[in-house]
Order: structure tokens, then sequence, then C-alpha cells
């Protein structure tokens, strides 16, 4: 491809110099977005769909009217490209460039503002020029932590997703390093992939696919195989790992605005069951998902009698508490508080809500509020030694840390008393001795 390191902008030569100096990059050839390179960028790595990409850009009509640019502003653009944020020209040119790349886009209408333009700035039916760089780009962040990085080779059909529940037919292959560790077609319930080994990012990766999607699955030790690793596999504690994937069919499970609440009550009955067995294997986030499918169903649920709205009750409040627990178990305690907080909005007086909502609080060192939900555990049940223990240790972590305050402030008071000290000599030795000096001065 060639480059170009100045193109004109007038009407009448632009059109003729982008067809002869550039390249049609989109998939019908239809000449609806023409890209010149002014500065090749660096060799490798292309953007893929849904990745988050940061550029700069100049936007001008054909005749040199400059529209737009976010230089002026002093801030570069951030989008995920393929994802239909931005123009299509931007989407299509974008995945085109190299890290670094400095293109020029010719864009007619249908790739831009289209025939009704844009008010006050681009005139309707009009094409337009983008000036491009590609700053740069990174993997779309499935989870708020970092630890599921998705990039789309191959983007899917649709717009539905597979949701917890559903039978997703996948091909894998996955590695650590260069090493191909686990290559097959497999069949799993979206939510219980830990049953055929495979790990907890490709699982909660599957709500966010497409029928016919193929994508690589950048996966932290906490996704993947975690502390433990995987032996079957030689894959050793705390590895990140990467898995492509290909959602090759799937079958959603239903939604809950599509059952009744008999069956509601069925199911719940099952994947509470499923649960249980996850948390006594220790694996602890596969738990969480089946009791928080539970509590998604019932919530809001109300039944048409007394025994039916116990079960409800009795369904929700276990779902809490077991999720507390295994938040308590993950270190995520804020979790274990907030599902604790569920619990007693319900039954003020639940002696495992108020216990556990105590361990959540003095792992987070609120010493005085645990030391609260310890002493009503008592309350209700005097007879919790556990609880009776926990308040002792409640009580020398709150002494602890009044000695550790009153050390901190006399040192505090210590070096201010010093500093004053020096100050005052400062001024004494200032008044003894300048002073006279100063009178001296002022009679000569």
């Amino acid at each position: 491809m060639t480059t170009d390191q100045d193109l004109p902008m007038d009407h009448q030569s632009s059109t003729a110099l982008f067809a002869a100096k550039g390249i049609d990059v989109t998939t019908n050839k239809d000449q609806g977005v023409i890209k010149v390179i002014k500065h090749p960028g660096v060799d490798g790595d292309r953007p893929m769909i849904g990745d988050r990409v940061t550029v700069h850009y100049t936007g001008k009509l054909v005749t040199g009217k400059k529209f737009d640019c976010s230089r002026e502003r002093k801030e570069p653009f951030c989008f995920n490209v393929g994802k239909g944020q931005v123009l299509r020209a931007w989407d299509i040119g974008v995945l085109s460039m190299q890290r670094g790349e400095v293109c020029t886009l010719l864009c007619k209408p249908e790739y831009a503002y289209g025939a009704a333009g844009n008010p006050d700035k681009i005139p309707p039916s009009s094409s337009v020029v983008f000036e491009m760089e590609l700053i740069k780009f990174e993997g779309e962040a499935l989870t708020g932590d970092g630890g599921i990085v998705r990039r789309i080779k191959v983007k899917g059909e649709g717009y539905t997703n597979p949701n917890d529940g559903s039978v997703v037919n996948v091909h894998l292959e996955g590695r650590c390093g260069d090493r191909l560790f686990d290559c097959r077609d497999v069949s799993f319930i979206v939510g219980q992939a830990e049953d055929k080994s495979i790990p907890l990012g490709v699982d909660r990766a599957m709500d966010k696919m497409q029928k016919g999607e193929c994508c690589l699955l950048y996966l932290k030790p906490k996704y993947g195989f975690g502390s433990e690793g995987k032996p079957e596999y030689k894959i050793g504690p705390d590895k990140d790992i990467v898995y492509e994937v290909t959602l090759k069919d799937f079958q959603r499970a239903k939604d809950s605005w599509e059952m009744d609440l008999k069956e509601k009550l069925d199911v719940s009955a099952e994947v509470k069951n499923k649960g249980n067995q996850y948390f006594k294997a220790g694996r602890y986030y596969q738990a969480v998902i089946q009791y928080q499918r539970i509590i998604s169903w019932l919530e809001i649920e109300y039944g048409t009698g007394e025994v039916q709205q116990k079960k409800i009750q009795d369904y929700i409040l276990t779902s809490h508490l077991n999720l507390a627990l295994c938040f308590l178990r993950l270190k995520e305690f804020t979790q274990a508080v907030d599902n604790c907080n569920k619990v007693i909005e319900l039954d003020e007086n639940n002696e495992k809500a108020l216990y556990r909502r105590g361990e959540a609080r003095l792992c987070r060192n609120e010493f005085s509020l645990a030391l609260a939900d310890f002493q009503q555990v008592l309350q209700v049940n005097s007879a919790n030694r556990a609880a009776r223990a926990q308040i002792s240790i409640c009580q020398s972590k709150i002494k602890e840390h009044h000695e550790k305050d009153k050390k901190t402030y006399a040192n505090m008071f210590q070096k201010f008393a010093e500093r004053d000290a020096k100050t005052h000599l400062k001024h004494f030795f200032s008044d003894a001795f300048l002073a006279p000096i100063a009178t001296k001065l002022q009679n000569c």
C-alpha cells in the first residue's frame, strides 16, 4: 500500500487522489471507505472486534473545511471498535489499522452521516474525510477487575446470548504460554462449566457471546485454575491462561418471566442442591452463581397462601445466608455484609446473619460494629460460644486500636511541642541579637 504525507482537500482533487493512492477497506469493495496511509504503524497486531481503542482524529469536508478535531480538545477519543458505537467508516477503518498508524479515510455518506448529514456541520449526503491516528488498543474487559478480557476474532450472528442454565455447544482451545493443553468440542450448562473441567472465565463469558462468535479470552488465575492449578493439564498455581472459544450453538434456559411460581420453586430446589455441591467442594464462585439464580427468580414473588409464601422466604433467606458464607470464604467482605443485611431486613434476629455480618465486619477492621453484631447474637442465643469468643477478640482489637491511637497522638503532640520550642528559640535569638544591631544601623 502506498503512503501519502499531505493530501489536498479541495473537492475536485481529493476523490481522484484517494482512488489513485488508497485502498478500499470495505468488505464488499464498494469504495465506501478508502484509506490512504500517511504514517505506517508498528508491524504486528491489529484491533479485533470489541477492543477498546484510543484514537486522535480530525474531521473535514472534502472542501477542506474542518468540523471536528480531538487534538484541539487535547483529549483522545475512546470506543469499542466494531460495536456500532461510532460511524461505520470508523469501525471499518480502525479495524484495518496498526498501532501508531496515521491514515486518512474518505467516507461516503452511507458510511458516515447519511442522507441527513449533521445540522450546522455536515451538509446532507456529504462525503467526509477523517485523519485518524490509532494510539493504542486493548481487549474488552468483561469484569470490573480485568480478570476476563475478550478479543473477538469472528463476530457472531443475531442478538441473543446464552443465559445461566443454557446448554451451549462450543469448540475450545486452551493455552498456557505457547503450550496447547486443551482442544475439544464440548457441551455444558452455563453456570456449571466446572463439571466439564472448564474454567470459570469461559463460563462467565458465555452470556456476552453470540452464535458463531469466535473469541480469545485472556484469563487471570482467579478466572482460570486459581491457586490450585490444574494437574491434569500440567498447569501450575496462579497461571494466566488463554482460551479460544467458538460458540457453535446454544439453547437458552427459560427466563424468569417464562416460568410460573410452581416451576420456579421446583427448579430452585435443584439449583440449591447444585450450589451446595459446589460449596462443599470449595468452588465458591460456582456456588455463588447458583444461589444468585434462586434470588433472581423469587425476590419479587408472592405466594398464593401462607405455606407457599413461607417456602419462598425460606429459599431467599437461605440463598442470602449461603452467599454471605461464600463471600466470607472468598474474602469479599462487603458483599458478605450486603447479603447479611438482606436477611436481617426480613428477619432482624437471624442468628446466622448477625454472626456472619460480625465476621465480615471484623475482617474489615470495623471492630465496634462487629462487637455489636456478636452481642446481638448472644441476645438471640446466649449459648452461642463462638459469638462469645468473637466478642473477646473484638474487645482486644478495640483496646489495641485505642493504644495505637494514643501513641500516634502522643508522638504527634511531641512533634508539635518540639516545633513550637524551636520557633520560640528562633524568635528569642532574633529579638536578643538582631534588635540591637538594627538600632545601631538606625543611628548611623
